[in-house]
């Protein structure tokens, strides 16, 4: 006797959505995605060409084998698109030797046997000397490490799952989303309601408003992207690799797909908080780039201070900087992502993976628990 596919709703088909249909598709599911806008959007948290993947990791050594399983997935989305999504060089990862956090990721990366180099001052001063290393600071090189297209990744994973079979509703915002009694969830737009079987929710910078009564906050913040142009004509050499520096200094960058400039990013602690997604400010005042003048001059002078382009996005964070993956609390028909607290891109295709599990089985064999909406350990 044939198997009535499941029914699924992907709610927001960004950074996570676009991944969850993909993966939902292929198993066989009845995909439905709805955006307030279309995939490869610039208003929430996966615009600015580039974002890093890399195996090196700050936080809780439970992301590593979520890291080994996305940078598989990567590669087979690739492989399936034909499209280059990825390209490797390595991530550099500087920040205070005896600081924790550097602590834990030169421990986790011996325990894991991570691919991996230890550069003192002098050494990365030989190899990179785009950047400068402070007194007391230590930096290592990720060779797993690589740059991502998020909005090329999000329309190939989108488009994909259009291919086997997905239906995606561009430019239906969801105004709610409703547990229905015997079992499943009404899904409510502007054009109707809709019942599907189970939801996966993945709204990004919107998760307040579509689920206020979330167990743990989300707080969404609006980042600033900032362009610069080497001084250098040599800046680019040993191929420049993407690079991350932890406290005090918590910023990032990456070369630009064409050679010329570099992007640069602050934390979370440095941005101001959004109290409506659909009224951004998207104007960066000239007092917003003191702090990007001072790591320049400190990190990398050969860096023109005066960036040639800004752009402005929005990302969730929550107190412990974990993201919340798993069902909603009291609804199993219901699976919500969100707060992944700027770390999130470089794990998308394993979150799909993970969120077509929930959704089709109630239940995944990845190490998530940690993750769990409503708490660590809560199932």
């Amino acid at each position: 006797m044939r198997r009535i596919p499941k029914r699924v709703a992907v709610i927001g088909t960004g950074s996570m959505g676009s991944q969850a249909m993909w993966r939902l598709a292929a198993r066989g599911a009845e995909v439905i995605g709805y955006d307030r806008y279309a995939p490869g959007h610039d208003r929430g948290a996966a615009g600015g060409e580039t974002r890093i993947f890399r195996a090196v990791h700050l936080g809780d050594p439970g992301y590593i084998p979520l890291l080994r399983l996305a940078d598989r997935m990567w590669d087979g989305l690739q492989r399936e698109t034909g499209f280059p999504l990825r390209r490797r060089g390595g991530c550099l990862v500087m920040g205070e030797t005896e600081s924790a956090s550097m602590r834990l990721l030169l421990s986790a990366s011996t325990t894991h046997r991570l691919d991996h180099d230890v550069l003192d001052r002098e050494e990365l001063a030989r190899r990179y000397p785009q950047h400068r290393l402070p007194d007391g600071h230590t930096a290592v090189l990720d060779r797993m490490g690589s740059i991502i297209r998020p909005e090329a990744s999000i329309q190939a994973a989108a488009t994909r799952a259009e291919q086997l079979g997905a239906r995606l509703h561009r430019y239906t915002p969801v105004r709610e989303i409703a547990p229905a009694a015997g079992g499943g969830v009404h899904i409510v737009t502007d054009h109707g309601t809709d019942h599907v079987d189970t939801a996966v929710v993945t709204v990004g910078p919107w998760v307040n408003t579509l689920l206020p009564d979330l167990p743990r906050t989300v707080d969404i913040r609006r980042l600033i992207s900032s362009w610069h142009i080497p001084t250098r004509h040599d800046w680019f050499a040993g191929g420049a690799p993407a690079f991350v520096r932890s406290t005090p200094h918590d910023c990032y960058g990456l070369p630009s797909p064409d050679g010329i400039s570099v992007k640069l990013g602050l934390s979370y602690a440095r941005y101001l908080p959004v109290p409506d997604p659909e009224r951004l400010d998207r104007t960066v005042r000239p007092e917003e780039l003191a702090t990007f003048r001072e790591l320049i001059a400190e990190l990398m002078p050969d860096l023109n201070p005066d960036p040639i382009r800004l752009s402005v996005y929005m990302e969730g964070y929550t107190a412990s900087g974990n993201p919340l993956v798993g069902h909603l609390p009291g609804e199993d028909d219901i699976v919500v992502m969100a707060g992944f607290s700027g770390s999130g891109f470089k794990l998308s295709p394993a979150m799909g993976e993970i969120a077509a599990d929930l959704a089709l089985d109630g239940t995944t064999d990845h190490p998530v628990g940690f993750l769990a909406p409503a708490g660590a350990g809560a199932a």
